[in-house]
């Protein structure tokens, strides 16, 4: 399917169908599934760009599907909650999620949102350069310690192994490491990574930010190092 298409996975019929006219009066192609059994047939068959998920669907849990759907596919993912309690929200940033709206939401910032996450870096495999076609600049990567960030392919190295990460995640390495030993705000991150000036966003940066250094420390960096500048934000330091 090409670029802008989404798959709503929402129990509520009412929902769902909101959800989906309201994407495509913004000319996205949306398919709707109500079930995590269905969710995941689509995405094998044909996987999205975005998935909007409800968190409180009749046959999974939306945190457990999210885990799931990690393993199988790069889509951004925008969790639906009406859950009031804010531990379940970040455990769905937790296992990978890149966003989440509260019910009931605005159908505005919902296509502000998911037109917000197409905007961002679509990663593609590249094809193998024709002898007489000239070959465009590649971006290279950046190494600093035992870090390597490759912006081209978008890949993370430490030691020279690969470092699995969800787009957001490399989104914020890329920018930290594209200005080693800057601090850069939470509210600059939120800016760049998710193009939002929502406050009341500003757990996402802290929620992936976690999430990130827990991956680069399993991979076992030791330099450089992602430190909290206190009421501040965040800086790569050697």
């Amino acid at each position: 399917m090409s670029r802008g298409s989404v798959l709503v996975v929402e129990d509520t019929e009412e929902i769902r169908v909101l959800v989906t006219t309201v994407l495509e009066r913004a000319g996205l192609g949306v398919r709707a599934v109500g079930t995590a059994r269905e969710c995941l047939a689509e995405v094998a068959a044909e996987p999205p760009d975005v998935i909007v998920l409800d968190l409180g669907l009749p046959d999974a849990d939306g945190t457990e599907l999210c885990r799931e759907l990690r393993t199988l596919t790069q889509a951004y993912v925008l969790m639906l909650t009406a859950r009031a309690d804010e531990v379940d929200v970040l455990v769905g940033l937790a296992v990978g999620a890149d966003g989440y709206m509260a019910k009931p939401f605005s159908p505005r910032e919902l296509t502000a949102r998911v037109q917000t996450f197409l905007r961002r870096p679509h990663v593609v495999a590249a094809a193998a350069p024709a002898p007489e076609q000239v070959t465009a600049r590649v971006p290279a990567a950046t190494v600093l310690g035992d870090l390597e960030v490759d912006e081209g392919t978008r890949e993370v190295r430490v030691h020279g192994a690969d470092v699995p990460l969800t787009r957001t995640e490399f989104d914020l390495l890329h920018a930290l490491a594209s200005r080693p030993g800057r601090v850069l705000q939470r509210e600059t991150l939120l800016r760049e990574v998710w193009q939002s000036e929502w406050e009341g966003n500003l757990r996402l940066v802290e929620a992936h930010m976690s999430n990130l250094r827990r991956k680069l420390v399993a991979a076992g960096m030791h330099r450089p190092e992602i430190r909290t500048v206190r009421g501040v934000g965040y800086r790569l330091v050697s």
